[in-house]
């Protein structure tokens, strides 16, 4: 194991930084590019990834795209991968950030062959991916020839589950139940109606019967009032995950978790209804 290297380059680059309806593996690449175009850059002995390196440690930055580097031979990619892990597993913050950090690039060419499911959104496939790889991260064995591939592994079997769930709960959807679940389930563009009081008074046509369907689940005690503002505004009204996880406290991964709850109780009361007609 070796000790935590800095390295202080020439001149400072500067974090981009995205607007605030960023993805998760945005915020993911936001952080891990802090800390490594920080005053005193995160680093990792240069000889990890390098066969003849010209300096002595390289920023976690750098690192990554040698790993990615046609040239960079598949033992230097393996001991580099366990020693980003084993820092993680043993020193945690920031190491921890910067082994998920290391696997940004990856996912988002795993998740782009994704086949997904329209009416799942990419930011919940990218939490879910990004939550296997925090997982697995604090229980594989880094001795094992491939640590990244079972990182990779466990992302590519989370986001699996997360597609066959989301497609069985479509097919088993019909009639009536299936119009109004499909309508939901597709981000559309601000209607001006306030998700807050689901007020019917504004909008038409299809914005309304949407509203109605959550209306009417409310006053069946089917979803709670907040439940089905959760539905209205991710789902209806597009606002970003992210922004009603900070207003209610909660984690990103915990709200869809809460949302597909609520969905479901949704759904298997439309299913009962249309039984009953």
């Amino acid at each position: 194991m070796h000790p935590h290297h800095t390295f202080r380059p020439a001149t400072r680059r500067t974090v981009c930084r995205r607007p605030g309806g960023r993805s998760p593996l945005q915020a993911v690449e936001e952080s891990f590019l802090a800390l490594a175009t920080a005053a005193q850059p995160l680093a990792l002995p240069a000889h990890l990834i390098c066969e003849e390196p010209e300096q002595a440690v390289l920023p976690v930055d750098q690192v990554r795209s040698r790993l990615a580097h046609a040239a960079t031979s598949a033992a230097l990619r393996e001991q580099t991968w366990r020693e980003v892990v084993c820092r993680a597993q043993r020193l945690g913050d920031p190491w921890d950030i910067v082994a998920v950090g290391m696997t940004v690039p990856v996912l988002h060419r795993m998740l782009a062959r994704l086949a997904c499911p329209a009416h799942v959104e990419r930011a919940e496939v990218e939490q879910e991916a990004l939550a296997a790889v925090s997982t697995a991260l604090s229980t594989v064995d880094v001795n094992i020839a491939d640590v990244a591939r079972e990182l990779f592994a466990a992302a590519d079997r989370a986001v699996h589950r997360l597609v066959y769930a989301a497609r069985r709960r479509v097919e088993r959807e019909t009639g009536q139940e299936a119009v109004h679940l499909g309508r939901l389930a597709r981000p559309m563009a601000q209607t001006g109606c306030q998700a807050a009081s689901l007020s019917l008074g504004r909008g038409s046509g299809q914005a309304k019967d949407e509203y109605a369907v959550l209306v009417r689940a409310v006053s069946a005690h089917v979803v709670g009032i907040a439940e089905a503002q959760l539905i209205a505004r991710t789902r209806l009204e597009g606002e970003p995950m992210q922004r009603l996880a900070d207003e209610r406290g909660v984690s990103v991964r915990q709200l869809y978790r809460h949302r597909a709850a609520a969905e479901q109780h949704l759904a298997a009361h439309l299913r009962h209804q249309m039984r009953d007609q």
